[in-house]
């Protein structure tokens, strides 16, 4: 999966992206260094994954009003969604495997 395959969430496909199935959202902001370095990480965690999850994006700084709703108060943080409800979260900067067996545990 290439960087414009990430899912780039914000208020609009929130709910609707994260409403079914397993996804994880990556919440970060562009001034953020560990979440510069985490992206490449992510991009491999979904091309792993392939079709049993979906990866995706939201900017804290764009979607204040979500990044508040899930209380994301420092980046990055990773929430896992099943069907539109969070099941899971890890906050900093993960390794691929690490992240893998996160997701794939809620398979």
């Amino acid at each position: 999966m290439t960087e414009a395959q990430m899912l780039k969430l914000d208020d609009e496909n929130f709910d609707e992206t994260t409403g079914s199935g397993v996804t994880l959202v990556d919440f970060y902001a562009d001034w953020c260094g560990p979440c510069r370095m985490l992206a490449p990480v992510l991009e491999q965690v979904a091309t792993d994954l392939g079709t049993k999850a979906k990866v995706g994006k939201l900017d804290i700084d764009k979607s204040h009003k979500i990044a508040g709703n899930f209380q994301v108060t420092s980046v990055p943080t990773m929430i896992l969604f099943k069907d539109g409800k969070e099941v899971n979260r890890l906050v900093g900067l993960r390794e691929a495997k690490e992240i893998l067996e996160f997701v794939t545990a809620a398979l």
